[in-house]
């Protein structure tokens, strides 16, 4: 069975999105703060906290979302043009 050109591309985009999805991923900080978190509920008013959405980790945290919306559709897709291709 041959590949479609359209299925290398597909595949080769699912590699690539994949390999930016795990490096973002394992770049961002843990948000886990432990026993202290589960005690005092785990709220901290800082500037950062303020800031949100200026910071590394809410950039990080967006390009990620994007990467995974990215990964769902383009396997979706390959999905449906390899089922479709096989009939």
């Amino acid at each position: 069975m041959s590949m479609s050109v359209m299925e290398i591309v597909a595949g080769s985009v699912l590699i690539f999105v994949s390999l930016i999805l795990v490096l973002i991923v394992l770049s961002m900080e843990s948000k886990d703060q432990g026993l202290t978190s589960a005690i005092g509920g785990g709220y901290n008013e800082s500037f950062y906290g303020k800031n949100g959405k200026s910071t590394k980790d809410a950039k990080l945290s967006r390009i990620a979302r994007v990467c995974s919306i990215l990964l769902f559709v383009v396997t979706l897709t390959v999905n449906i043009v390899v089922s479709i291709s096989n009939k």
